[in-house]
């Protein structure tokens, strides 16, 4: 099964590498749908997925907590496991086929200087406009 959507970040993305050298990379994925509820919040599915390969080493840098993502997942799969207190848990599960950033980080950023004002220079003398007629109707 395939999904695709936008969504945040739940966690800066954890790089690691498989006995085998390949690089993955753990995302965990916030998916709102739905309408809002009572508290004025949509409800939240969490997915567990993996982004595989040189992407994964390119992006993760870049895939960090709270960023918008647009992502494709691939092989969507609910997993069962077993939680700390032994009740089983289940969660969803799925492979980065195509991820793209979408939009900025929710924690606030560091102010930006307003840029400078410019300066009024002088008009240079004779700018070439002077014998034109003054009965242009617009």
């Amino acid at each position: 099964m395939k999904a695709f959507g936008l969504a945040r970040i739940g966690r800066d993305a954890e790089m690691r590498h498989t006995p085998n050298g390949d690089a993955v990379a753990s995302l965990s994925l916030a998916f709102t749908y739905g309408r809002k509820g009572d508290d004025g919040k949509r409800p939240t599915q969490w997915v567990d997925a993996a982004l595989w390969g040189k992407r994964a080493e390119a992006l993760a840098q870049y895939l960090t907590k709270g960023s918008l993502v647009a992502v494709t997942l691939e092989d969507v799969a609910i997993q069962t496991f077993r939680k700390a207190d032994g009740t089983d848990g289940v969660k969803l599960v799925g492979r980065v086929l195509d991820i793209e950033l979408a939009g900025g980080n929710t924690q606030a950023a560091a102010p930006v200087a307003p840029p400078p004002t410019p300066r009024p220079t002088a008009a240079p003398a004779g700018s070439g406009f002077d014998d034109m007629d003054d009965d242009i109707p617009f």
